[in-house]
């Protein structure tokens, strides 16, 4: 039975091992191979040993440099670091330094202009990340190295939803995972953090703010499924589908897809799928 399940490791809050996830020609992918992360921020020994255990070799960190600098991931002996910062910029909603928690107020009443509702936004920027050039490029750097390691690889941002979420939906695709399974990985992320989304929803309730604001601030916390489904609804009528969209984007090969498979993948057991903390 697979199970979508966050490593209990203290300090990381939604962190999991893609390990037995369901994937093509009746396999699953090996565990310890390919794990998921929020910020790597002040990790006790324990955790460390527990991540190197693992195998883990080399570690992505896909945010802006004042997530870094303000977060810096914790070092751990024997693992290569790259920093692919997929956003250039701060981006409410999506990177989380401590500056934009300052400004999100402001920003509520701009992007309630601009986009209406939080789900027109989040949706906005998924597809922002997946089409524009820069982007594009370290996204294609990242599957480059996750396809060339030969270890355990963990790619992370900050909240482990969105930019680690884009970058899981890429390689569960080219594995050949089930579409529902990718948008139940990661609307996990939801279920992992809910006793974060929690408080920031109390804190919300006792803010000043009015009642639309507040909407548009709670659903750039969130992991909805509409984020990510229609995300892949637009690669798929932009290029057919998300494997089409990393060969003819991300200069992926069928070649690639095959060493990918080859080395992440193993015989399946049976099995079905829930959350469990």
């Amino acid at each position: 039975m697979y199970i979508i399940r966050k490593l209990q490791l203290k300090k990381l809050f939604n962190t999991r091992d893609l390990g037995g996830m369901p994937a093509a020609d009746g396999k699953v992918i090996k565990h310890d191979k390919l794990i998921r992360s929020g910020k790597l921020y002040k990790l006790p020994p324990d955790t460390v040993k527990k991540l190197k255990k693992k195998g883990l070799n080399l570690i992505i960190d896909l945010r802006i440099f004042t997530e870094r600098e303000e977060y810096p991931d914790t070092m751990i002996d024997g693992v290569e670091y790259i920093h692919l910062p997929v956003l250039c910029t701060a981006t409410p909603g999506i990177t989380r330094e401590k500056s934009m928690t300052k400004t999100m107020a402001i920003e509520a009443r701009r992007l309630k202009d601009e986009f209406g509702t939080a789900d027109n936004y989040m949706i906005a920027m998924y597809k922002m990340v997946l089409f524009s050039d820069e982007p594009v490029k370290l996204l294609r750097d990242c599957l480059r190295l996750i396809i060339d390691n030969d270890g355990c690889v963990l790619w992370h941002c900050s909240g482990g939803k969105d930019r680690a979420g884009i970058v899981a939906m890429l390689v569960e695709s080219l594995l050949g995972v089930d579409e529902k399974i990718i948008v139940d990985d990661y609307v996990a992320s939801h279920y992992f953090q809910h006793r974060k989304f929690f408080w920031n929803k109390v804190g919300l309730m006792i803010s000043p703010l009015v009642p639309r604001f507040k909407h548009i601030l709670y659903g750039m916390m969130a992991a909805k499924p509409k984020y990510i489904t229609a995300t892949i609804d637009e690669i798929k009528a932009r290029h057919g589908s998300v494997i089409n969209y990393c060969k003819e984007r991300l200069g992926i090969t069928d070649e690639d897809i095959a060493l990918m498979r080859e080395k992440y993948l193993e015989p399946a057991k049976k099995g079905g799928l829930f959350f469990n903390e």
